[in-house]
């Protein structure tokens, strides 16, 4: 299998930059394969001279660095003009081994989509696209201030969507929002839920992961971890957390408010600003801003939270909400996109309409004072995350391939 993730690759920190929950799903799903007998090769971009041209991510699992561009400094509106540069060095490692080494192409994201459907052409393999955001989606949910996708990845999309032989769409919505808004073929559309690795996402002594954290054992942790950037609106939790405060200043005594994760997307233009906004709320004494973190560490986190907030404008899934569901911690979330797929109303978690902050006071609030609420919801939490596992990702993402592989043979007979 030959895995396209262009623009950012398995091997990154998720919560900064461009590497986020595309991230772990790409290695993680590629791991599950291998240990199926599937081995992945996985095509991405090297953004540093130190990179080795390939590091073995696990036993038959082989991150290719490809040289395109310059190492640093190119943003991600930029690597447009690096597809063609990419897509010969794909070619290439190809051409260097035994005809029909690759069974398949599993591009991620709009650009290695853009390679996935060259190498489907000139190998003459299916091409499955797994689209992870789309553009039309991300642009009628535009947070205030935040950059609309541009006209050429709309396009861009619109043919990968066409010259894909299968579509991997995350959840019944995500699978709707192909066929509708970018015209699909609802015979190549299949839904594949991504998923958590429980081995790692569990429930922790919460008294224990506290201590380690720097968390007073009494606290109400309400947890936002992510990239920050308008789409994700840890603003709006911010302003939420005013709100609260501001109903209720006996809460600010045990309240903390840890931001895991680093500016990303057009919150680079202003990493400062959500610090910059926690000083307008008098709310430095509150937030407690912490860098990126390992998955191992981000479980620890999220068990040690009263609630995880995902307050997200956008989600084609979700992953941050699946993985704090596991540690059984409840989760307050926007009941937009895949969000509303993770997350069981009322019974895991709850969703909040509308990105009011008032409205999101009033959420925190049931979850932070009613006991027996949290009780109930941490219960339905770990009974929701036992439906998504990447070993179920992994055993349905083959069928697709055998799938796509069939119907392409049966195309080429006729």
């Amino acid at each position: 299998m030959a895995m396209i993730s262009l623009h950012t690759s398995p091997l990154d920190q998720p919560g900064t930059g461009d590497a986020g929950g595309m991230n772990v799903y790409v290695l993680e799903v590629a791991k599950r394969l291998a240990r199926c007998g599937t081995a992945v090769d996985i095509f991405t971009r090297a953004t540093s001279s130190a990179l080795p041209p390939e590091v073995e991510a696990a036993d038959g699992v082989l991150v290719r660095h490809v040289h395109a561009g310059p190492f640093e400094g190119l943003a991600k509106d930029e690597l447009p003009a690096q597809l063609c540069t990419f897509a010969r060095e794909v070619l290439r490692t190809e051409a260097a081994q035994p005809h029909g080494h690759y069974d398949a192409v599993h591009s991620h994201y709009w650009l290695s989509g853009q390679v996935g459907a060259l190498a489907r052409d000139r190998w003459g393999v299916p091409l499955i696209h797994s689209m992870h955001t789309m553009a039309k989606v991300k642009n009628d949910a535009l947070a205030e201030g935040d950059t609309p996708e541009p006209t050429r990845r709309v396009i861009g999309e619109q043919q990968v969507v066409d010259a894909a032989d299968a579509l991997i769409a995350n959840t019944d919505l995500e699978a709707k929002q192909l066929i509708n808004l970018y015209d699909a073929d609802p015979g190549r559309v299949e839904v594949v839920h991504p998923g958590v690795d429980l081995g790692v996402f569990r429930p922790h002594p919460v008294a224990a992961v506290r201590r380690e954290l720097g968390l007073a054992p009494d606290a109400l942790v309400v947890l936002f971890a992510g990239r920050i950037q308008p789409l994700k609106a840890p603003d709006v939790l911010l302003r939420a957390v005013a709100v609260l405060l501001a109903d209720d200043p006996s809460l600010r005594s045990r309240l903390v408010v840890p931001v895991v994760g680093g500016p990303s997307g057009s919150g680079l233009e202003h990493p400062e600003s959500l610090a910059q906004l926690a000083d307008e709320l008098g709310l430095r004494d509150v937030v407690r801003f912490v860098p990126p973190v390992d998955q191992a560490t981000l479980a620890r986190w999220c068990a040690a939270a009263t609630l995880v907030a995902v307050p997200s404008h956008s989600e084609s899934f979700g992953l941050v909400a699946a993985e704090a569901q596991a540690t059984g911690t409840p989760v307050v979330a926007a009941a937009v996109g895949g969000l509303t797929t993770v997350v069981d109303d009322g019974r895991s978690g709850l969703l909040v309409e509308g990105h009011e902050p008032r409205a999101w006071a009033a959420a925190l609030r049931r979850v932070l004072v009613d006991a027996d609420l949290r009780d109930r919801l941490s219960a339905g939490a770990l009974r929701q995350a036992r439906r998504f596992a990447w070993e179920h990702t992994a055993e349905a993402t083959v069928e697709v391939y055998r799938r796509a592989a069939a119907a392409m043979q049966r195309e080429t007979v006729s």
